[in-house]
């Protein structure tokens, strides 16, 4: 395959001043997508974010974070399936301490991530037009989840 055209702006540079730190609590309802985008673009704001990264970090095995399309709630949809016959309830597996969906959540999270970073310039996250972040819930009935959000850079 030939590149036909690439092109880059102008490299920025900031002094880094400045960590905020701040853990968002969430609850979910069970299994799914939950759109922690706006929840993040408001951190961003009391942070008084200018150029850096946002970091999100989510305490927890049995759940996860990643960056997702926000247009189409069908995609959110076939995920969830997709994660679901990649990792059946009805396996055999060992480990069940916590029900039936323990294991399966934890493989779930092994396949996703627990960590996500977004470049943020002028205030806002570089996100592209149709994405937005998102907390996966693995379990059926979760119990509350933290998500550890941080900003390095310059405000």
């Amino acid at each position: 395959m030939q590149v036909r055209a690439v092109s880059r702006s102008a490299p920025s540079t900031v002094a880094v001043s400045t960590v905020v730190t701040s853990v968002l609590t969430v609850q979910s309802n069970g299994r799914g997508f939950l759109d922690l985008t706006d929840e993040a673009a408001a951190f961003l704001r009391q942070a008084r974010a200018r150029e850096g990264a946002l970091t999100l970090f989510i305490r927890h095995t049995s759940a996860s974070l990643t960056i997702m399309e926000n247009a189409d709630p069908s995609v959110l949809q076939d995920l969830t399936t997709a994660l679901s016959r990649l990792a059946p309830e009805n396996a055999g597996w060992v480990h069940r301490a916590e029900g039936p969906d323990d294991m399966p959540a934890h493989i779930k999270t092994m396949l996703t991530s627990v960590s996500l970073q977004v470049p943020v310039r002028d205030g806002k996250m570089m996100l592209g037009t149709w994405q937005a972040l998102y907390l996966i819930e693995h379990r059926s009935r979760p119990p509350g989840r933290e998500v550890v959000l941080q900003f390095v850079g310059a405000t």
